[in-house]
This record gives structure tokens, C-alpha cells and sequence, in this order.
């Protein structure tokens, strides 16, 4: 593919594990641009458990359920669920102090917190996905994906990257930032023509709420705690899309 097709592979290949080659040197400018993609890449891994969900329509919701879960986070290699649990530890254990919280994102270790954090986020997912497995109303599996990576996508609009050398300080320094606003309408846009205007709002909510925490506890955010936004987001439009049936 042309260089001109990078910041959409740089996004596929930070976002999930599908094998794809990315140029090398890396352009710092097509990581900025990168960020524009994260939605599609959403839309693509919404796609896939769609496609997955609708194959197992009839079948027993809950292990429909969990197999729509596990091919769900074998596509992303489990990244952001790493980012909930250390996000869940370093915030219980950070005692409200801003060098602590980042000092605790960066041990490799998954801590009580970030254990519970894992399992009430899966369970709320399951249990939903159930839900809607059972009553046929999976056209929500194509929207969470999308406004979750958008969400992640305004973080880089909303505040500051708080580390200099972090997985995602290439994307901060030179995000397109008006690419990026444009992709969170289509993909604003893309749920309501779904029929998803309710998880509009609801995304909406859980991101503001993500970026007031953020800001307060840190001054921005991490990749921690974007990876953090993105599972919470996806487990609250499951959640509200079940709890409504």
C-alpha cells in the first residue's frame, strides 16, 4: 500500500491484532493522522462481531454470548482491557496524588483492583450481549465498537498527553485535529442512521465523565486510561441497549 494508506494501517495495527505491515521508518505526521482512523477500525471490529453474532442467531444466548466476547477481544489483543486494569489500580492506589497514579499505570502488574475492574467490565458485556442475542437486537454490536474508538479519538481534541514518551505521544504531538472532529460526526452521525441515537448520548456521558476524572487526576490522559474510555463505553452502550429491550 502507498504511504498515503498509513495512518489507516497505523491505527489497524495499534488497535488490533489483524496482520498488517506498516512502513518503516514510521512518519510522526501518519501517527497524528492515525487517530482520524480509530472509529473505522472501530466500525471494522464492529462489523466482524456483528457478522459473528448473526451467524449464532438461535443459538443459546449466553455461550453465543461469550464466543461473540472472546473473538470481541482476541481481535484487539486485549489492549484496552490492559489499559482498564492498570487505569482501576493506579486510580485506587494513587491515593489522589498525580506522580503516584502514573508511577502504578506503569507496573506490569494487574493489582486487586484492576482484577475486579476486569471482571465486572466482561461480566456487564456478557450479560448484555446475552440480552441482546436473545431478542435479535445486535444492530448496537456494530455502533459500541465505533463510539468507543471515538471516544478515544476525542481524547487527543479534549486533553493533553501527560507523557513524553508514552505509546501514544506521536499521536498527540501531531493529531489532525479537524480529521478527527469530522470522523466523531460520522460516527455520531453513523449511529443515528442505525437507529442508535440513544448511545450517542450515552457515550457522550461516559466521556465527559472520563475527561473530567482525567483532567482532575492527572491533567490529561494516558494510554492506560484510553484504553480504560474505550471498555467503559462499550460495556455502558451494551449495558443501556439491553437494559431498554
Amino acid at each position: 500500500m502507498s504511504r498515503r494508506g498509513q495512518p489507516a494501517l497505523l491505527a489497524l495495527s495499534l488497535l488490533t491484532r489483524l496482520p498488517v505491515r506498516v512502513a518503516t521508518p514510521v512518519d510522526p505526521r501518519d501517527q497524528g493522522r492515525s487517530v482520524a482512523w480509530y472509529p473505522a477500525v472501530g466500525l471494522l471490529i464492529g462489523l466482524l462481531s456483528w457478522a459473528l453474532a448473526t451467524l449464532l442467531a438461535g443459538a443459546p444466548p449466553w455461550p453465543a454470548a461469550a464466543l461473540v466476547l472472546v473473538v470481541w477481544v482476541g481481535l484487539t489483543g486485549a489492549l484496552h482491557l490492559d489499559g482498564l486494569a492498570d487505569s482501576a489500580d493506579a486510580w485506587l492506589g494513587g491515593y489522589g496524588d498525580r506522580a503516584r497514579t502514573l508511577a502504578i499505570m506503569k507496573d506490569p502488574y494487574c493489582g486487586p483492583a484492576g482484577a475486579v475492574a476486569l471482571l465486572l467490565v466482561l461480566l456487564v458485556k456478557a450479560a448484555a450481549l446475552a440480552a441482546l442475542l436473545e431478542s435479535g437486537a445486535i444492530t448496537v454490536l456494530l455502533v459500541a465498537p465505533v463510539l468507543a474508538r471515538a471516544a478515544c479519538a476525542g481524547l487527543f481534541l479534549a486533553l493533553p498527553y501527560v507523557r513524553e514518551q508514552g505509546l501514544g505521544s506521536g499521536q498527540a504531538l501531531h493529531t489532525a485535529r479537524r480529521a478527527v472532529g469530522l470522523m466523531l460526526l460520522a460516527a455520531a452521525l453513523l449511529a443515528v442512521l442505525l437507529g442508535q441515537g440513544s448511545a450517542v448520548l450515552v457515550a457522550g456521558v461516559v466521556f465527559i465523565g472520563g475527561v473530567v476524572l482525567m483532567r482532575q487526576r492527572l491533567g490529561g490522559f494516558t494510554g492506560d486510561t484510553a484504553g480504560a474510555l474505550v471498555e467503559v463505553v462499550e460495556a455502558a452502550v451494551l449495558l443501556a441497549a439491553a437494559l431498554v429491550l
